[in-house]
């Protein structure tokens, strides 16, 4: 190396997180042009390209979740009292802070109403009805959780059945002995590795279905949408704030977690959950 090319400073590379914001920005402006009343086949292809991100990352859920909580429980979990306490620790952890969540999210929009003058027409008014006449019951949320057969499940993405089964399944794995526990857990530590390689590729289309995706939104009902849901989207980060400072930075300075190498982690998925309005896209 020469002493004028040792003086030229790095090229920065493009982070995953900044080629989704670009992304973002990108699919409202094309949006904006090519709205789909205008532009029907535009809207078209950009839904399709949407769609195939989303089916790739259902597509990788199940055999993620399955091979990681096998390893996790029977790969690590010679001492069943220990997984079993972790376990039970991690349930009551969950109830509690959901309950609070929901408290906050409950008070916020009782005293934002972010949905006040929006009325839902044809389709969207028809689902969300049903929905709010479904009767949710304890007894049938547990009864769901139990799969009558882990390849529907699977088929279905139903993914807390696939956690039900996976649990179990890693249980009765670590109560095996000899070379059929052997060959099973590096069977699945093989395919969780291979995943998290899927993931990667998965990943690398994320800008492109997320960009899709808002320019399908923006194409079909304007800029005015977004107007919309930066109320919608103001009230749920507000009060995520409330949740962040009163109950999850405590909680975090009690376990002594480092908070900004936190953050790195969580970034990208959190941009991708919110451009794609989908858990799903961000739980690998």
């Amino acid at each position: 190396m020469t002493p004028i090319e040792s003086d030229l400073p790095a090229k920065k590379k493009v982070s995953a997180t900044q080629w989704i914001v670009i992304a973002m920005v990108t699919g409202i402006l094309l949006g904006y042009l090519f709205p789909a009343a205008e532009y029907p086949g535009f809207a078209g292809f950009a839904k399709s390209v949407s769609a195939v991100f989303l089916r790739m990352i259902k597509s990788l859920i199940v055999p993620l979740l399955f091979s990681t909580l096998v390893v996790g429980i029977a790969g690590h979990g010679d001492d069943m009292k220990k997984v079993g306490r972790l376990a039970f620790r991690s349930i009551v952890y969950f109830e509690v802070v959901t309950t609070l969540a929901l408290f906050i999210g409950l008070g916020a929009v009782n005293l934002i109403k972010p949905g006040a003058g929006i009325s839902l027409t044809g389709q969207d008014a028809k689902a969300a009805t049903e929905y709010a006449a479904t009767k949710i019951t304890f007894g049938g949320v547990i009864e769901h959780s139990v799969p009558q057969s882990f390849f529907d499940a699977a088929a279905k993405n139903e993914v807390l059945q696939v956690v039900f089964f996976s649990i179990l399944f890693a249980v009765g794995l670590a109560r095996v002995q000899g070379r059929a526990k052997t060959v099973m857990v590096e069977f699945c530590e093989s395919l969780a590795e291979v995943m998290f390689k899927f993931v990667g590729i998965v990943m690398a289309f994320a800008p492109f279905g997320i960009g899709a995706a808002i320019a399908v939104t923006v194409g079909s009902s304007g800029l005015s949408v977004l107007k919309s849901l930066a109320i919608l989207v103001a009230t749920l980060y507000g009060a995520l704030i409330v949740f962040v400072l009163v109950v999850l930075l405590p909680v975090a300075l009690i376990s002594r977690i480092p908070i900004r190498r936190f953050w790195m982690f969580v970034k990208e998925p959190w941009l991708i959950a919110f451009s794609t309005a989908s858990s799903e896209a961000a739980l690998p």
